[in-house]
């Protein structure tokens, strides 16, 4: 076969380009989502990820179809960070190191800025159903080695994470000590004790059917976002 000429690139390496040309523009999907928020203009994703509006346009059809595409990549990186911590020898540390890992990255803070404003998809739903699998079997794992308490769910730790995530003040290796700080309480907190009847938690856990609010558009709430406007 012919050596390819040079002003044509091998296939392969088009796809490498293209690959990391969506890396970048996914990134900055999410940096400018989670910084300014539903109302980011698709120029301000663009401008951040360094590249043209057409180049945008031939690979999303407006600022809709990105935040789909972002949101499932989240759920599949975490239920990813879920799936490495469960190679710990102790299901208690593969417990930790998942948390530890999901509150430094910043994975978890975007569900809650576009949940209620878009539908979920078939891709976000079988992303949650492999999320949740993951954080089950960490938990049952961990609750199987006495070091879980029994009333912490899997819906538990995603709203944790939320929770941990909220944009604070200070320099960014300080926000990081912070949010492991409370982390560390968190966790502190889901330790099994004995007797348990010493320390049961108030409420009922909440379901994993309780997220959809953190992933779906509820119905009648608002309209339906422009996927033609091209500065939304």
């Amino acid at each position: 076969m012919p050596p390819v000429p040079a002003s044509r690139p091998a296939p392969r390496g088009r796809r490498r380009e293209a690959e990391r040309n969506d890396e970048r523009l996914l990134l900055a999907a999410h940096e400018a989502l989670s910084e300014v928020g539903w109302n980011v203009s698709v120029a301000e994703i663009a401008r951040r990820a360094d590249i043209g509006i057409g180049s945008f346009y031939r690979r999303y059809r407006g600022k809709v179809s990105v935040a789909q595409h972002v949101r499932v990549v989240c759920m599949e990186r975490l239920s990813e960070a879920a799936l490495a911590a469960a190679e710990e020898e102790d299901g208690w540390q593969a417990l930790v190191r998942f948390m530890r890992d999901a509150v430094s990255t910043p994975t978890s803070s975007l569900l809650p800025l576009i949940g209620g404003v878009l539908p979920a998809t078939p891709a976000v739903d079988r992303a949650s159903d492999r999320l949740r699998a993951a954080i089950d079997a960490l938990l049952e794992r961990a609750r199987s080695e006495g070091a879980l308490r029994q009333d912490v769910g899997a819906a538990d730790l995603v709203l944790l994470l939320v929770h941990l995530r909220t944009r604070l003040p200070g320099l960014p290796e300080r926000i990081r000590q912070l949010r492991l700080r409370y982390l560390h309480m968190a966790l502190d907190g889901m330790r099994a004790t004995v007797p348990p009847e010493r320390s049961t938690l108030p409420q009922p856990c909440p379901e994993w059917q309780e997220l959809r609010l953190l992933w779906d558009k509820q119905p009648d709430t608002r309209a339906r976002p422009d996927e033609g406007n091209h500065e939304g």
